[in-house]
């Protein structure tokens, strides 16, 4: 192919790139934040839906049943207030000293053994859970899998644009722009999604009727959690520092306190502790 056949091509495929960025550009309705999403919905719930059939297979799930009574009836009443068409909820406790948990697209939670300890009582695991549920309200899932796409074809022009004006750098652009992508663009935006996933999720306990006060309280006991455990560089982390998202809880708390309603019944709830917490 010649040099002017090949700036053509360049210029074609960034043409292409655009046109897919505008046209998949939606402005999510809880945020009031533009996003990319590419990847059709109903695509992303069968890929949720695969993958957590596939991790229930290959990963212990826990046989405590106070534990999976607890994380169902906190996961249920938190999917309760939040609006998400098509959702297929699950939530599944896995046997692991992990202490984390995760959402998947179609409304997949899983919770890891490790972390019940950290979340104490009901309302200790309705902002764990909170959080997560959020991630599938918020098109996290997708939004991640769409930007994922659109650098990478991204990278293909530019690297096609560098072969066109000098091969010799060729090698080079390439070795540089994947970890540029992922210090600059990736993991600046994966906090982003973490920190609208902590204030969705404070709301959304609020609304559920668990004092959102104990999403502050749980962050602390986890912050307290990662020093002992040793910390990532600020720049390596796909989640805020846990300073900073416990300050932002805190900006946030009047909008929360304004939705909390507890009930009796709630109340109750809240002083029932988690398995194997101390």
């Amino acid at each position: 192919m010649k040099r002017s056949e090949r700036v053509i091509t360049v210029k074609l495929c960034f043409a292409a790139a655009l046109a897919s960025f505008l046209a998949g550009c939606i402005t999510n309705p809880e945020t009031g934040r533009r996003q990319l999403l590419l990847v059709p919905e109903s695509e992303m719930t069968q890929l949720g839906m695969n993958s957590f059939n596939q991790m229930k297979q290959e990963v212990p799930i826990s046989k405590d049943a106070r534990a999976n009574e607890l994380v169902q009836r906190v996961g249920k009443r938190i999917a309760s207030v939040v609006n998400l068409p098509g959702a297929q909820w699950e939530f599944v406790v896995f046997e692991s000293k992990e202490a984390n948990a995760f959402c998947l697209p179609g409304g997949k939670i899983g919770i890891y053994t490790g972390i019940l300890p950290l979340t104490k009582d009901d309302a200790g695991l309705a902002a764990v859970m909170g959080h997560e549920v959020a991630h599938a309200t918020l098109q996290h899932g997708r939004e991640r899998i769409s930007e994922g796409i659109t650098t990478q074809v991204i990278g293909q022009g530019l690297g096609a644009a560098v072969n066109a004006a000098d091969p010799r750098w060729t090698g080079a652009f390439n070795q540089l722009y994947s970890p540029a992508a992922q210090l600059g663009v990736a993991l600046p935006h994966s906090r982003t999604q973490e920190s609208e996933a902590d204030w969705r999720g404070l709301i959304y306990m609020a609304k559920a009727g668990y004092d959102p006060e104990a999403s502050v309280a749980f962050w602390e006991r986890f912050a307290a959690f990662n020093k002992q455990a040793g910390g990532t560089p600020w720049f390596l982390r796909t989640h805020p520092l846990d300073e900073t998202r416990i300050q932002n809880l805190k900006q946030r708390m009047p909008e929360a306190k304004a939705q909390f309603k507890p009930s009796s019944s709630r109340r109750d709830e809240s002083r029932v502790r988690s398995p194997k917490s101390n």
